[in-house]
């Protein structure tokens, strides 16, 4: 089964293990589920994405930061399992790469395509819903739309589905007056 998915590397064979396991437990999107609230934690704490990337912690206090984390998430038993296993491997900084890459293995199964949407301000419920409507007819397929906020674009949204990238940011476009005007003058 690990030749159908489109993801390789080192995440790609952590994802895909974590794939198979879910999938025969038909656990696919509870996994998925408990995936999204680690990268949603990440993205909103700088101390837990420092505890992820900085290679001064050791395996077993990241073992005890997170254990505690995911028990106050209500994480799955194989999510916890799972993320044992890369801090005892000692990959924990990869885990972000990971969770990028079972999401893909999940969208490939189920016919969608990733969207990932990063916004100057979090997006409400009802914007993300306009926005997948937009993007499936614009694309003909289902479309997961995994969101980002950058406080530094000002305004506006940049939307990336594979290899198409659609910059409305209000920075990219007072970019682009500031170097007209330069050329103008």
């Amino acid at each position: 089964m690990s030749s159908d998915h489109p993801v390789s590397g080192v995440a790609g064979r952590y994802a895909t293990a974590l794939f198979e396991l879910a999938e025969a437990q038909n656990a696919l999107d509870a996994v998925a589920a408990d995936l999204d609230g680690i990268r949603a934690m990440m993205n909103e704490s700088e101390d837990l994405f420092r505890l992820v990337r900085s290679p001064i912690y050791s395996a077993e206090e990241q073992g005890r930061a997170f254990a505690a984390i995911l028990d106050k998430a209500g994480a799955s038993g194989l999510v916890k399992n799972f993320v044992g296993l890369v801090i005892k491997n000692r990959r924990l900084f990869v885990l972000p790469d990971m969770i990028r890459a079972y999401k893909e293995i999940l969208a490939v199964k189920r016919g969608e395509m990733t969207a990932d949407v990063t916004s100057a301000h979090p997006l409400g419920q009802a914007q993300v819903e306009s926005l997948k409507a937009a993007l499936k007819v614009a694309t003909g397929r289902d479309v997961h739309i995994d969101t980002k906020v950058d406080a530094a674009l000002l305004g506006g949204l940049v939307v990336k589905v594979g290899s198409r990238m659609i910059d409305s940011s209000l920075r990219t476009k007072l970019n682009s007056l500031k170097i007209a005007m330069k050329e103008a003058s």
